[in-house]
C-alpha cells in the first residue's frame, strides 16, 4: 500500500500557509481539523456561517458548552474578542468577499478548478449548505483531502462528474500525497511525498500533473 499522510497531517500543511491576521472559514468535518495547527507565531481568526468569529478549537471532552457550536454541531471554545452574530450578518460577510480564506473537503476536483463536495447519492451530504456561497465568497478557496477514495479512483480528476459547488473556484489542494495548485487550467504540482516517484503520483490522478519549476519535499511532522 502507498505511504500516505493521514488527515491531521495534511490539516497541518494547510494550517502553514494561513498568513497572520486572516479571516477564515473551515468547512464542516475534516477542515475543522485545520484549527488544531496554527503556528504559534501567527493568529488565523476563525469564521462559523451560524454566527462567531474568533472561535477556538475544540474543547476538552467533558468540559463542552454546547450553546457554542460551529456550523458543524460540534463544541468549540471562544478566543479573547469573539463576537456573535445573526445567521444573515454571517453570509454577509461570505458575500461581501471578507474572508481571505476557505477551506473545504472535496469528493472531486477538476483542474479548471470546478469543485464537487456534496452528492445527491444516498450516502452523499444531503445539500450543499454554505459552501456554494464560500467558494465564490472567500478571495481564496483551499481543498484537503485524499488524493483517491475509498476505492482507489482519483479524487482529481479533468472533469467533476458530481453536482458542481462552483466553478473554477479552487486555487490550491492539500492532499495525502501532494500539494497542488491550479493554474491556467491544469494541476501543477508543488510539493509531493519523498520516495513517491512522478509516475505513481500521475497514476492516481485522473488528469495530466504538470511540473512548474522545482517540486518540493511534503514534509509533514507526526501530529
Amino acid at each position: 500500500m502507498m505511504h500516505k499522510l493521514s488527515n491531521a497531517q495534511i490539516a497541518w500543511r494547510a494550517a502553514q500557509d494561513i498568513t497572520d491576521g486572516a479571516y477564515v472559514n473551515l468547512g464542516i468535518g475534516f477542515p475543522e481539523m485545520v484549527a488544531k495547527f496554527q503556528p504559534p507565531d501567527r493568529q488565523a481568526i476563525f469564521h462559523t456561517e451560524n454566527g462567531i468569529l474568533n472561535f477556538g478549537e475544540s474543547p476538552p471532552e467533558g468540559e463542552e458548552d454546547w450553546d457554542l457550536i460551529n456550523a458543524g454541531k460540534k463544541a468549540v471554545t471562544l478566543k479573547p474578542g469573539a463576537s456573535f452574530f445573526h445567521h444573515a450578518d454571517s453570509f454577509a460577510m461570505v458575500r461581501g468577499g471578507h474572508l481571505d480564506v476557505a477551506i473545504l473537503g472535496a469528493y472531486e476536483v477538476a483542474e479548471t478548478g470546478d469543485l464537487a463536495n456534496w452528492s445527491t447519492g444516498p450516502k452523499g451530504v444531503p445539500a450543499v449548505g454554505g459552501a456554494m456561497d464560500l467558494v465564490h465568497g472567500a478571495r481564496r478557496v483551499a481543498v484537503i483531502t485524499d488524493h483517491v477514495t475509498r476505492d482507489g479512483k482519483p479524487k482529481l480528476v479533468k472533469n467533476c462528474t458530481l453536482p458542481l459547488t462552483g466553478v473554477a473556484c479552487v486555487s490550491r489542494v492539500y492532499t495525502s500525497l501532494a500539494v497542488i495548485d491550479i493554474e491556467g487550467g491544469r494541476f501543477v504540482l508543488r510539493e509531493k511525498l519523498p520516495g513517491l516517484s512522478l509516475d505513481d503520483l500521475q497514476a492516481v490522478t485522473g488528469a495530466q500533473l504538470v511540473i512548474g519549476g522545482a517540486v518540493g519535499d511534503l514534509i509533514v511532522p507526526e501530529v
